[in-house]
């Protein structure tokens, strides 16, 4: 893959961190660049002013110690409001602006906004040139195929984003109306990236590296695009960019680096949220860590009981001692 250039920045890689609404805040996003990623999008904000001085919104407008660029995803579907929160945002720091249009959300889409706005190829249009018109920056978009199988006007989006002067396009291969049922299809990703001359950077399902290289020799794609693979899994990244690079695998990451990995994401979370919301911001995290690694099950029920970040990495840390000591007898007694 040669470098993206997004603007006045060439990515360090062309890996993306998929924005994900209440996973990639601020310590996900650090921890995901420094173990790969050659970019990470924010959380999306919405256009909505009102909403602006929220603690979620302050929260995920937060972009305190992140490397350059820092891109922030903004979402909403009146093109006025959007030019005026991608102006809010640029005031406040951001390099990049990314426009969210592919959020399969009922709450999102309700409000006419994410993916639902596909079906509206005008209100896209003024969107985006608003947009574009409001700041100096980048300005980027996530999209879908279409708002459903029968109406993938992916390609048309695309040449519309091109034209408004968007300046990279990241596409999900599944429709608003398939939510994330079912497989990912690349076709129409490739379809897309044969159209316009813009960067397209591929997202759906990349979840090993064999995936990663796949999508990139089915698609033609500039970049690849990880989300829900990344849950739990940060290392992706490395794993990815090493093989594409190699052709060779990483080994899978030992006990005790999971550990020290886990255990710093906890205190991150509870420096970024407080002690009260952090403990509860990572249980989930926790809960995708775990999936898999023997008594896992166990050690999470027990975990969402726990209150006190003391408790926490203290259970965590005892956890995966017996998980070491586990596999040193299993290593043995072969």
């Amino acid at each position: 893959m040669n470098p993206i250039q997004i603007g006045p920045y060439t990515l360090p890689n062309n890996l993306f961190l998929a924005p994900m609404a209440g996973v990639t805040d601020r310590p996900f996003r650090q921890l995901c660049r420094k173990l790969g990623a050659g970019m990470a999008v924010s959380e999306m904000i919405t256009a909505n002013k009102a909403l602006w001085t929220s603690k979620k919104s302050l929260l995920r407008a937060n972009h305190d110690g992140e490397p350059e660029p820092r891109s922030v995803q903004i979402a909403g579907a009146d093109p006025h409001m959007m030019a005026e929160a991608a102006r809010h945002n640029v005031a406040q720091g951001a390099h990049i602006i990314d426009i969210n249009m592919g959020c399969p959300a009922k709450k999102v889409c309700n409000a006419m906004a994410g993916s639902a706005l596909l079906a509206h190829e005008t209100l896209v249009a003024d969107i985006l040139e608003a947009v574009v018109s409001a700041v100096s920056v980048p300005v980027t978009l996530k999209i879908r195929t279409g708002s459903d199988r029968e109406n993938k006007n992916g390609v048309r989006i695309a040449q519309i984003a091109e034209q408004a002067g968007i300046q990279a396009l990241a596409v999900h291969g599944r429709t608003r109306a398939d939510l994330y049922r079912g497989d990912a299809e690349y076709e129409t990703i490739a379809e897309i990236k044969s159209r316009i001359h813009i960067p397209v950077i591929a997202n759906g399902d990349i979840d090993c590296p064999e995936k990663a290289h796949f999508v990139l020799s089915k698609t033609g794609a500039d970049g690849l695009m990880i989300g829900r693979a990344a849950q739990g899994n940060p290392w992706i990244f490395q794993q990815i960019l090493h093989y594409l690079q190699t052709g060779t695998h990483l080994p899978a990451p030992a006990i005790d680096d999971v550990r020290d990995i886990l255990i710093t994401h906890l205190k991150t979370l509870y420096d970024f949220y407080g002690e009260y919301s952090g403990v509860r911001m990572a249980r989930k995290h926790i809960a995708w860590y775990s999936k898999g690694l023997r008594d896992g099950n166990a050690f999470r029920q027990e975990m969402n009981q726990l209150e006190d970040p003391a408790q926490q990495l203290a259970f965590t840390a005892a956890f995966f001692t017996q998980l070491a000591q586990a596999q040193q007898k299993d290593t043995l007694a072969a």
